[in-house]
């Protein structure tokens, strides 16, 4: 069965790796009924008036079943669903899809592309559009109800996609087109479509047998339930705060966050400031707080999400889920977890992927040495009696910072407003890839006041919509993601255009304040964007060709990262919040003069998370004790006492609320090694806005999908493999074998 990007995924919890307002949104326009959320309809229907257009046909009197109307071939009615509906629609689409799945298993027809193939790609059409809907709710707008619901149906919902894929009659079809391909006048996609499909088969079970797929389905039906447990643990905990009452303990925080904190506490009912438990909370706080004392109290508040021993603790969670991966890889004959989820990636082993982590992990240490070593010098020269600790990190990184390069963060972050970031990064994409985004909100339907929607052209071509949630709210789940509502493919002649949105979790600020961001947000914002730049790119015929391989997918969203910090952006869009005067020449000079400052604590944060998640899933045995475990292999792998993980494993999304980034974390690194490379490939034409070298990217990468394979791809565009030495340079790290510079 054929589920889109935008299908299973979301139901089944899948992160975009990711998976992201303004300070005051354009007036929500009346021309589609009333503009109202969620939250505002279901108030409504709770006393008695839906709001709800009523048709004589059932289907459409589900307010999530009816179909998509207005511009773009359709767009998700935001403003008329009822969270109430979400069971029927779960069961009225199971139906539907059962009834299609029926009439190719039982075609007495001998099996062809056409008649096997091409009718199960398109199958799972109506989960496509559901799921977009649930997947904003259960990520944007999650709330007890939604839980309860996910609660109950992610594991019907498993079982059901179990007994689809594993029906041996329907097998046998693809196997039989698998075996006929080589003369059945296939194109070169066609070819590639039949062979993943019956190797993801038989990877994932096909080929067992009675009691061993019985076990198989009752496995991934389990994991769903803990992925659901583990998630609602871990939100729950982001969903609390710490309340602060003296204005002594707002001592170093600039004014702006301290707006957004006041305007938190109001929100909560409370005198004060409040911070959430959140990184877009506490990054900031363990910036610029001179409260030694709170930014220890905020920074264990923080890393101890899921690992307080009471209800919300997720060890036990994570334990039954290793034990079942672990068991479930053995059933599908791989020795573990690791090599199961790597069998289709590029990497396609974890000694590979480990191979290149190891090249990198060395020099980040010794670099988080250096920086210590600065930073408690400058303690020392204050007197301030302390040994540098992990809440120390970021407080005394931004003194050695002004110290080094004569720059701090309170500095850069009047340049940085959000509405025109947002601007610099459709330009980026204008005049990169001639991609025009016009601003339309209020003409479509939305989920929350504070979207914002864009009408998106290459040249004259209408490409689709593109959707921008960019502010943290209560029931949002933390950190940024990218997703699309529908994804382009021709096959069906009904995916034309692209429905894409990206999500973040800004601080908006206070009240007639505008929202500014630090430069590590600016950099998230244009890193989602770049996903959101490869859907909206796509150009492909069959939706089976749309999802590239894990280790592939950060790669789009890296290389769009990098025209950030050009002089062009800089210059034309970092404007000082309060004169409006642009960013002056010798900042942006401190800033390009810094780029690798504070790389070892960067790279640290995050490459020890993924070494811990490759020796987690690497192994004969399951862990059983993940506490015990964090801290013996990350003492194993020298990991610096003064730098956390960034994801520890009680609050490891990306690892335990689905599959999606297990065993699959070192793809950012792997991905990062072609981004550093492409970057490159624009430098070395003396203009990284190079019309050429972009073209041939977003044709030969962006819009093929995975048409080719991704190295070959790669091999085309690049004209070789990636070179490792590019991401060292980048991060300022040695070279092997080449002259060490000045960092």
């Amino acid at each position: 069965m054929r589920f889109s990007v935008s299908s299973r995924k979301f139901f089944m919890g899948v992160s975009t790796a990711a998976l992201l307002g303004f300070s005051s949104s354009p007036a929500m326009a009346d021309d589609h009924e009333k503009k109202m959320t969620t939250a505002e309809l279901n108030k409504m229907s709770a006393n008695g008036n839906s709001g709800m257009k009523k048709s004589s046909d059932d289907a459409f009197e589900n307010s999530i079943m009816q179909e998509w109307t207005g511009p773009y071939d359709g767009v998700p009615p935001w403003d008329e669903v009822k969270i109430a509906d979400f069971p029927a629609a779960f069961e009225q689409t199971m139906k539907d899809i059962k009834a299609k799945f029926i009439a190719v298993r039982d075609n007495p027809e001998p099996a062809t592309f056409e008649n096997t193939t091409v009718p199960l790609e398109l199958a799972g059409n109506s989960a496509d559009e559901l799921f977009a809907i649930w997947g904003v709710h259960s990520s944007n707008l999650s709330n007890d109800e939604i839980r309860e619901i996910q609660g109950i149906w992610l594991p019907k919902i498993s079982a059901f996609l179990d007994e689809l894929t594993l029906d041996p009659v329907i097998f046998q079809r693809y196997k039989a087109v698998y075996g006929g391909r080589m003369t059945a006048g296939l194109d070169a996609e066609q070819l590639r479509l039949v062979e993943r499909d019956y190797e993801s088969l038989v990877r994932n079970g096909a080929l067992l047998k009675g009691a061993d797929k019985e076990k198989l389905i009752a496995m991934n039906t389990d994991l769903s339930k803990e992925f659901n447990e583990f998630s609602n643990k871990v939100l729950a905990d982001e969903e609390t705060f710490v309340f602060l009452t003296d204005e002594a303990d707002l001592a170093g925080l600039p004014a702006s966050f301290v707006a957004s904190i006041a305007e938190a506490a109001k929100e909560q009912g409370k005198e004060g400031w409040a911070l959430k438990n959140t990184r877009s909370v506490m990054q900031p706080f363990m910036q610029n707080s001179t409260r030694r004392d709170l930014r220890e109290k905020i920074y264990n508040a923080y890393i101890n999400r899921g690992d307080n021993g009471d209800a919300n603790d997720t060890n036990a969670t994570i334990a039954k889920i290793l034990k079942l991966r672990s068991d479930r890889a053995k059933l599908l004959g791989f020795e573990n977890h690791a090599q199961y989820r790597m069998a289709d990636t590029m990497a396609k082993d974890p000694e590979t992927a480990m191979e290149l982590m190891m090249k990198v992990w060395p020099a980040a240490v010794a670099r988080v040495k250096e920086e210590v070593a600065d930073m408690q010098e400058i303690a020392d020269a204050e007197g301030a009696g302390i040994t540098i600790k992990p809440w120390d990190y970021r407080f005394y990184a931004e003194k050695v910072r002004k110290a080094k390069y004569d720059l701090d963060e309170t500095e850069i972050k009047p340049y940085f407003q959000l509405d025109n970031m947002v601007a610099a990064m459709f330009d980026a994409a204008n005049k990169l890839y001639g991609m025009k985004f016009t601003e339309n909100t209020g003409s479509v339907p939305v989920f929350d006041p504070e979207v914002r929607t864009f009408e998106v052209k290459r040249g004259d071509k209408l490409v689709g919509l593109f959707y921008l949630d960019n502010f943290a709210r209560t029931g949002k789940r933390s950190g940024a993601w990218m997703t699309t509502y529908r994804s382009q493919y021709d096959l069906g002649g009904k995916n034309r255009y692209v429905l894409a949105s990206n999500n973040n979790n800004f601080v908006k600020g206070g009240k007639g304040s505008p929202t500014l961001i630090s430069l590590d947000d600016a950099s998230t914002l244009f890193h989602e964007f770049g996903h959101a730049l490869h859907y909206l790119n796509y150009d492909i015929k069959y939706p089976g060709l749309g999802g590239t391989p894990r280790d592939f997918v950060e790669y789009p969203s890296q290389v769009n990262e990098n025209w950030l910090l050009t002089r062009y952006v800089l210059d034309n869009y970092a404007k000082h919040a309060e004169t409006g005067e642009p960013m002056p020449q010798a900042l942006v000079d401190k800033i390009n003069k810094s780029k690798t400052f504070n790389e070892g604590f960067s790279t640290v944060e995050y490459l020890s998370s993924a070494i811990i998640d490759m020796k987690l899933h690497n192994r004969a045995e399951p862990v059983t004790d993940p506490d015990a475990f964090e801290r013996e292999a990350l003492t194993e792998i020298g990991m610096p006492d003064t730098i956390v993980m960034r994801h520890r494993l009680p609050q490891f999304n990306h690892l335990f609320s689905s599959d999606a980034y297990s065993a699959g974390y070192y793809s950012y690194l792997w991905s990062e090694t072609m981004d550093a490379d492409t970057w490159a490939a624009f430098e070395e034409t003396g203009d990284v806005w190079d019309k050429d070298t972009a073209e041939r990217f977003r044709s030969i990468v962006l819009s093929t999908a995975n048409e080719t394979d991704r190295k070959d791809a790669y091999r085309e565009f690049r004209g070789r493999d990636p070179e490792v030495k590019y991401i060292l340079k980048k991060r300022g790290f040695p070279v092997p074998g080449e002259a060490t510079g000045d960092n």
